[in-house]
């Protein structure tokens, strides 16, 4: 067998952002995470929304936009000129 070829293996701590911390096995020399089961909604029973990326904030920032879009849409449509006339209506018009 090779010699030397596995990664150092540490008791690494894990600190989350909550401020929980704990140790387990890994190759990295310490791990930090967002969520924890102390902390998670799912262990916790809590329920809050977990957005770390923003993604809320996103995804509704798109729906107004998209929203606006909608009624641009719209305007144009008003603003199309309805069926043809005929020429009665026309002359009746210029009378």
């Amino acid at each position: 067998m090779k010699q030397a070829i596995h990664p150092q293996y540490f008791d690494t701590q894990v600190t989350c952002a909550c401020g929980n911390k704990f140790t387990i096995g890994s190759t990295a020399e310490s791990i930090r995470v967002e969520l924890c089961s102390n902390c998670h909604p799912f262990y916790t029973g809590e329920q809050r929304f977990v957005d770390s990326a923003s993604r809320i904030q996103k995804f509704q920032k798109k729906q107004e936009a998209a929203k606006l879009h909608v009624t641009k849409k719209k305007e144009e449509v008003k603003k199309t000129p309805t069926a043809p006339r005929t020429l009665r209506e026309m002359l009746l018009e210029v009378q």
